[in-house]
């Protein structure tokens, strides 16, 4: 459940004790609709805010257990993988096609390929980072139960899914939903295969019905050592580097509909917002969303300036609040973009700890506060869209303390069934 709410204002505000209204589901919309040929040209944003053309090197749309090539509602075309160059040589012996036990017309949730044992796809592309994604329909095929299939999904270093059930992820969302798309952000190095492997649990199977690959714009996402970001709550700065992957949760659209979109994000998002109006100073925005415990999270918040009144730095500032910690004091976009109608993003990341020492679902809660403080000729806050991602790798990623002291430590930890190694450097 994704929700947005006006909260009561109070002087210091604790999100576990607001009693906020509910008054609307934000629309969900893909940053990748753009992706609808295998023609792209898409755009990507540089450092100074410039819009810069980008053609993807690769892009594969593979539909599992299909022995024909097929085109989906959106005129994509995708390859069967039955024969394809794709699979291992003795793929006979390690999996199997099937058809949905259901009535299904939409590509690539007709067919699925079934796995008992461990299987890997290979993909040779291009180096650089890119898109991976999962395309699940969770019912039952042939004689399989959907409810026993179990599985941990790899991909090169990375390990992207643990003991997942497809089944019990569709199960759980609100409202819901027949099929799955599972989205991550991995790098490939020079010379690499890009290794996508799938791992059963014991006395269970694994299955997907189709795989994408698309690559991505250097330093969207995974922007390294030039790009620190802030750690909420903490005194330090976080970096994202080639060691890290992405687990795409959330892409919101916030007061906006689904569009077709450019990198970095579509058009029609900054053209939207949701702000507070007449009610700025007596509410505040809220939103909340359910993540899993023991992560760190990446949260890009879109911003571009698009009420008429607003033209000059200290018009509107605001203050945003993620999971009850200041994240930022005095934002003021006309003051980060220059001027009305400029898009800009800015990136923070925060851990969600486990507050029982137990991995559980806890809610990541986003507020944006108006700051009186500054004067500011509106009292109001905005936001155009919203990216959440979870950490799912955090090998190589390094938190900088801003103190002046001189240690280093390297802290051993296991995240999601695998061993990792944060490096903490303070200078």
């Amino acid at each position: 459940m994704i929700m947005i709410m006006i909260s009561h204002h109070h002087q210091t505000p604790s999100l576990p004790k607001l009693n906020p209204m509910l008054i609307s589901t934000l629309q969900l919309f893909s940053f990748l609709c753009l992706l609808l040929s295998t023609t792209i040209i898409a755009a990507a944003v540089d450092d100074s805010g410039a819009w810069l053309p980008y053609t993807p090197t690769d892009h594969i749309l593979l539909d599992c257990g299909s022995a024909s090539n097929t085109t989906d509602v959106s005129i994509r075309n995708w390859d069967g993988d039955v024969r394809s160059q794709f699979l291992p040589s003795n793929n006979e012996n390690t999996s199997s096609n099937a058809t949905s036990s259901e009535s299904v017309i939409q590509v690539p949730y007709k067919t699925a390929r079934i796995f008992h044992s461990q299987f890997t796809y290979s993909f040779p592309v291009s180096a650089g980072p890119k898109f991976i994604r999962l395309y699940f329909y969770p019912v039952n095929y042939s004689d399989l139960d959907i409810t026993n299939s179990f599985f941990s999904l790899t991909s090169s270093d990375y390990t992207l899914l643990n003991n997942f059930s497809a089944f019990l992820t569709v199960s759980a969302m609100k409202p819901a939903v027949a099929s799955l798309i599972k989205e991550f952000i991995v790098n490939v190095r020079d010379n690499q295969i890009l290794n996508i492997t799938f791992w059963p649990s014991p006395n269970s199977y694994a299955f997907v019905n189709g795989i994408e690959v698309v690559s991505m714009p250097k330093n969207l996402h995974i922007r390294g050592n030039d790009h620190p970001i802030p750690l909420v709550s903490e005194n330090q700065r976080f970096y994202i580097d080639n060691n890290s992957d992405l687990e795409t949760l959330y892409r919101l659209n916030v007061g906006g509909n689904e569009e077709t979109p450019p990198y970095t994000a579509p058009k029609i998002v900054y053209t939207t917002t949701k702000n507070m109006g007449n009610d700025s100073l007596r509410y505040n925005l809220t939103w909340r969303f359910p993540v899993d415990s023991g992560f760190y999270y990446l949260l890009r918040l879109h911003f571009c300036e698009i009420q008429l009144e607003v033209t000059l730095e200290n018009q509107g500032v605001f203050i945003i609040y993620i999971n009850n910690q200041t994240a930022e004091r005095g934002a003021d976009v006309i003051y980060w973009s220059g001027g009305t109608g400029i898009p800009v993003f800015k990136d923070y990341v925060i851990m969600v700890t486990d507050p029982d020492g137990r991995r559980s679902k806890q809610d990541l809660w986003l507020a944006m506060y108006p700051e009186l403080d500054n004067r500011p000729d509106y009292g109001d806050a905005i936001l155009n869209g919203l990216e959440i991602f979870k950490l799912s790798e955090t090998a190589g990623v390094k938190k900088h303390n801003n103190k002046t002291s001189s240690f280093s430590a390297i802290i051993g930890s296991v995240l999601g069934g695998r061993s990792v190694l944060v490096l903490i450097l303070v200078s």
